[in-house]
This record gives structure tokens, C-alpha cells and sequence, in this order.
């Protein structure tokens, strides 16, 4: 997964530290974390509302915002990408974005609008609430930005059991940027409110976001900023990624018990399948998972 060391790289696109953002809204995703810990809540005890609420901002914990011109002077080539965990999140952020551009305007569909990323640690605050780490990489669409505390690759391997590396990185991104797309287009709102159980909207939303993780990493070396395409070890460390957070998964390790009926994000057969799907064709039409089974 390497970048071109010559690309230039537009770190406007990704902020460090918590925004000053009214409450409201809800969060999407936790795409694949988030599910963690609103399972664990529940096992625990704990009130799944603490991990992301639209309560009081001025609160202990947040980060604070810092200048943007940090990350720029930092991040300026894709040889940059290839030396930084932060400077890598600009480019993928920076080709994932690229893509659904192109995509868009291919379609004929309405202009694409970037979506930022921020960068936090332990806490931030957002457009759908103040959010906690606990909650893992997220989007909000009240503010169109994604939400990711580096922290979590950590823990990804650590605490999950998921190889890890920088295509899984990568593949988180892409999930989160799925799930702006879906704002774009209106499907989280037509979706609707069904947020629990195998079948839910919710599961489906998140498998919809995995598709187009994959096709993304499919069409990525067209965007400009990488050197080739992906290699089988790369995409396998999207894919252990993605079946080591499986709700199923996830369920046994915390409750040790399977309960389809509490699902919000699909079994990890299901994640494994709908990644593979987006990347095999890498095309977005392929990712329907609201028509029949998933």
C-alpha cells in the first residue's frame, strides 16, 4: 500500500481535535468498532447514551480544536503518507474522496461534497452529540465529518483480535466515507429508524458501507495516490478486519452467545461478503443490500 511519493496531498481535508458543533443529529456507524462498545455496554451495564450524547460540551475531556495549518505543513506528499499514521489518513482520505467524486459525476448524480475527517483523542465534540473513543471511528452527518481516534487500530488488535496494518486502517476510513456517501444520496433516511436485529436497517446500512469500502480499494489506484493497485496481503487485512468485528463475533467474546436479534452491523460471514462484493466488481450499483437477503 504505497503512496506516490510525488502526489500531493490535501491536508484541508483532515482536522486534529474536537469542533465546537451544537448537539444534535445521530451518529453512524461506529462502522467497525462502534458496535463493540454498545455491546459491551449492554453486557456491563453501562448506559449506551454515555458513550455518545448531545449533553453539556464544555465538559471535561474534549481535545480542542488545533489549527488546520498543523497537518499541513506536516502532510504535503504522498511520500509523507508512507512515513506518518496521520499523513496516511490524508491520503486515503484525500483518494476516497477523489473517487466518489468521479463516481458521482460519472452517474450524473448530484456534486459530490467532501466530508472531513477529525482527528481525536479520548474525546470530542460533535455535530450529533459529545462522543467518547469508546465509540470508535464514526461519522455524524449533522456536521458531514469523520470521526477516528487513532487509538482504536490499537485496540483493533489488541483487544480483537484483527491483524491490523495499513489497509485495515484504509478500510475504516472507506467504511466511514460509505456512510457519507449514503447521506449524500439519502439512503440513511430513507432507511428509516430500524436500528437492532439481522435484518435491520441499521445492519443493513452498515453492509452497504462496507461495499463501498470495497470499491473504493478496487478503483483506488485510479484516484492518482497510490503506486499500483492493492496486493492480496492488503486486501486480506481489510478482510480479517472486517470478519474480527462481526456482530457475531463480537457477541461471543462478550457474552458467549450468539443473538442475531441484537445485531446492528451483520454477522462476520455477512461484512466479509459485502467487502468482497465492492471490490470484485468495484462497482457502487453492486452494493444493494436493501433488495432481498444479505
Amino acid at each position: 500500500m504505497d503512496f506516490r511519493d510525488d502526489v500531493d496531498l490535501d491536508a484541508s481535508q483532515v482536522e486534529e481535535g474536537g469542533g465546537g458543533f451544537p448537539g444534535g443529529g445521530l451518529a453512524i456507524g461506529g462502522g467497525v468498532i462502534g458496535v463493540v462498545a454498545l455491546v459491551v455496554a449492554l453486557v456491563l451495564g453501562v448506559n449506551p447514551a454515555d458513550l455518545l450524547s448531545g449533553g453539556d460540551s464544555s465538559s471535561g475531556g474534549s481535545t480542542g480544536a488545533r489549527p488546520a495549518s498543523d497537518l499541513t505543513a506536516q502532510c504535503k506528499k504522498g511520500s509523507d503518507a508512507d512515513q506518518s499514521d496521520k499523513c496516511r489518513v490524508v491520503g486515503v482520505v484525500n483518494s476516497v474522496q477523489k473517487y466518489w467524486r468521479d463516481a458521482f459525476a460519472e452517474r450524473g448524480k448530484q456534486p459530490y461534497r467532501n466530508a472531513r475527517t477529525v482527528l481525536f483523542t479520548n474525546a470530542v465534540t460533535t455535530g450529533c452529540g459529545r462522543a467518547s473513543s469508546a465509540v470508535g471511528p464514526f461519522y455524524c452527518p449533522a456536521d458531514s465529518r469523520v470521526y477516528l481516534d487513532l487509538g482504536f487500530f490499537t485496540d483493533l488488535e489488541s483487544r480483537f483480535g484483527a491483524k491490523g496494518g495499513p489497509f485495515a486502517q484504509a478500510y475504516v476510513i472507506g467504511h466511514e466515507y460509505g456512510h457519507h456517501v449514503q447521506n449524500l444520496l439519502g439512503t440513511t433516511r430513507r432507511a428509516g429508524g430500524d436500528s437492532q436485529g439481522a435484518d435491520s436497517a441499521s445492519v443493513r446500512l452498515e453492509l452497504q458501507a462496507d461495499c463501498y469500502a470495497g470499491v473504493w480499494a478496487k478503483n483506488a489506484v485510479d484516484t492518482g495516490f497510490y503506486e499500483s493497485p492493492f496486493t492480496k496481503a492488503d486486501i486480506q487485512e481489510a478482510l480479517d478486519a472486517a470478519a474480527a468485528v462481526g456482530d457475531d463475533r463480537i457477541q461471543e467474546r462478550t457474552q458467549g452467545r450468539v443473538d442475531p436479534e441484537g445485531w446492528t452491523h451483520g454477522s462476520s460471514r455477512q461484512r466479509v461478503k459485502w467487502f468482497t462484493t465492492g471490490y470484485t466488481t468495484g462497482s457502487p450499483a453492486r452494493c444493494d443490500t436493501f433488495s432481498g437477503a444479505i
